[in-house]
């Protein structure tokens, strides 16, 4: 499976992106992971065909994640955005959904979001 992002970009705190994901096909899990420069890419969110979601703790209330199945699509709304949550954002696939991103097959190319 391909994946593209988009969406990333330069906002001020407090400020809001949305961050897309096309898919070449649709796969069981579907996630968003970052990585800030020098830390280890971390798990931001997942959604698995049935709908049901988890957030990273950092991130709950403030960032929503979903996907449209017929249009091979996944979002993630990004609210209340701070400085903290600046990295690389990377759209990943896989056969079902965890945290770590070693199960995951398929990534993007990764799209920049900073915050200032």
């Amino acid at each position: 499976v391909q994946l593209v992002e988009s969406g990333g970009g330069l906002v001020q705190a407090g400020g809001s992106l949305t961050l897309s994901c096309a898919a070449s096909y649709t796969r069981t899990c579907m996630g968003w992971f970052r990585q800030a420069p020098g830390k280890e890419r971390e798990g931001v969110a997942t959604i698995d065909s049935d709908g049901s979601t988890t957030y990273t703790d950092s991130v709950k209330g403030r960032f929503t994640i979903s996907r449209n199945a017929a249009k091979n699509m996944m979002t993630l709304q990004m609210n209340s955005l701070q400085p903290e949550d600046t990295a690389t954002y990377y759209c990943a696939a896989g056969d079902f959904c965890h945290s770590s991103p070693s199960p995951y097959s398929a990534w993007g190319q990764g799209t920049q979001v900073t915050v200032s």
